[in-house]
């Protein structure tokens, strides 16, 4: 049997020129799998421990942060019919420019002149107003009048009263004086008859006596009777006073229900002079509608009607502004698990349609071509695609690229919302168990920075 046979083949081809044996079966060749293993292994690792920003991914449009700033109708408030057009559509207007005007359609507006007879009518009114007020100023001072008329009457007959108060005072005491001399009389009238029949004193004597008592007693009866006049006199005088203060009762009334007429008259000239007035003002405000004016500086679009002589409805719309002014926003929609991670405030990323970018989501700060923005508003009501709406602003912040100038409303935006900083590892684990990303605050990030 050959020597050869019993050799090993490895240790003789070590020294042999032949190469295909070798190259065959790769002898002193060290396998690198391992290695390669190792360093895939260690890349991944590393990989793994790289920081990731998270974030969550929104498509939207460009908005307005104002409902002012947004295309609005150009409406008329008044029903009529196109009677010249001033602008075009594509035309930029100022605020106050008029874009139409147009021509009356009611019958009762007809009239050329309509205001001016509308105000000859409040003219008038104001007249009436102004003789009923006269005629209620008259009215007191003729009640005016009749008090001082009456209070001179009622004067006049207190001191009347009075002095007849002082002249029963008077006729009371010469009733006494009377009285007292009608006594002395009788007791000598009476003593006379006892001397005349005892024969002291003569019949002429006696006479005397009854021709005294007989005057005494007259002086006594006229004075009762002028004391007695005296007091119905005053009684009289009473009863003229009740009589003077309810004449001039019965005449001040009547002056003051003249006097309140002329008031209620003069209200109700007032009353119709403010409905007049009123009427004025609405033909006035009427008049300046027929003019339809920019609301704001934009530009004019969707014109509505096309010729001339075309009717308007009232409220209908004319026209399309689109305002020039703007504050620009974009409108996002969330989901609802992820809403709870958008706060007032926060960071966005943003990817505009037409403008050329380079996006790596787990690194902002390596994308080229994204624009930043602040979270402005949070609808905390769900809109009807499921989703929650935000609106973001632009981001303040002077370090951050502005917006694009001619970014134009309704633009496509795709927003990117950016959270915490954490390991990739942890963000493919959570992705795979379908957790929602990591929650912060925006202050605790701010203390973080400072």
């Amino acid at each position: 049997m050959p020597d050869f046979l019993h050799e090993n083949i490895d240790e003789v081809v070590i020294d042999s020129t032949l190469t295909s044996y070798k190259k065959i079966y790769r002898i002193n060749k060290h396998s690198k799998v391992k290695r390669w293993v190792y360093f895939i292994v260690g890349l991944t690792l590393i990989v793994l421990l790289l920081p990731w920003t998270q974030n969550i991914r929104s498509k939207g449009s460009v908005t307005t942060l104002r409902q002012e700033n947004r295309p609005q109708e150009i409406n008329t408030v008044i029903s009529g019919r196109v009677a010249q057009w001033y602008v075009k559509e594509g035309d930029l207007v100022k605020q106050g420019d008029t874009i139409l005007k147009l021509a009356e359609v009611k019958v009762e507006y007809f009239d050329p002149n309509l205001l001016n007879r509308t105000k000859d009518q409040i003219v008038a009114k104001q007249q009436s107003s102004e003789g009923y007020k006269g005629k209620a100023n008259t009215a007191l001072l003729q009640i005016e009048a009749l008090l001082q008329n009456r209070n001179l009457k009622l004067q006049s007959l207190d001191n009347k009263i009075q002095q007849q108060r002082l002249k029963i005072i008077s006729d009371s005491m010469d009733i006494i004086a009377v009285t007292n001399d009608f006594n002395i009389y009788k007791r000598q009238l009476d003593a006379g008859k006892i001397m005349l029949d005892s024969g002291a004193i003569s019949l002429i004597d006696f006479e005397k006596r009854k021709a005294n008592f007989q005057t005494a007693y007259a002086k006594k009866i006229s004075a009762e009777n002028d004391f007695v006049q005296s007091k119905q006199e005053l009684t009289i005088l009473h009863i003229e006073k009740n009589s003077v203060n309810q004449d001039f009762a019965d005449k001040i009334a009547k002056a003051e229900g003249d006097k309140f007429s002329s008031i209620s008259d003069a209200a109700n000239a007032e009353g119709e002079i403010a409905k007049l007035k009123n009427l004025y003002a609405n033909y006035d405000i009427r008049n300046q509608l027929y003019y339809v004016i920019a609301p704001q500086d934009g530009q004019i679009t969707k014109a509505k009607k096309a010729g001339i002589n075309e009717f308007i409805k009232e409220g209908e719309m004319i026209a399309e502004i689109v305002p020039t002014k703007v504050q620009l926003a974009v409108e996002l929609f969330v989901n609802p698990m992820d809403i709870p991670l958008i706060s007032k405030g926060q960071k966005v990323r943003f990817i505009f349609d037409g403008f050329p970018v380079i996006v790596f989501s787990g690194w902002p700060n390596y994308s080229y071509g994204t624009f930043s923005g602040v979270v402005a508003a949070i609808e905390t009501n769900i809109s009807v695609n499921g989703k929650f709406r935000i609106l973001v602003i632009e981001d303040p912040d002077p370090e951050e690229k502005k917006w694009p100038k001619y970014l134009q409303l309704g633009t496509g935006a795709q927003g990117i919302a950016l959270l915490k900083n954490v390991p990739i590892g942890y963000e493919l684990w959570r992705n795979i168990n379908g957790f929602p990303p990591e929650y912060y605050k925006l202050n605790e990030v701010n203390e973080k920075k400072k």
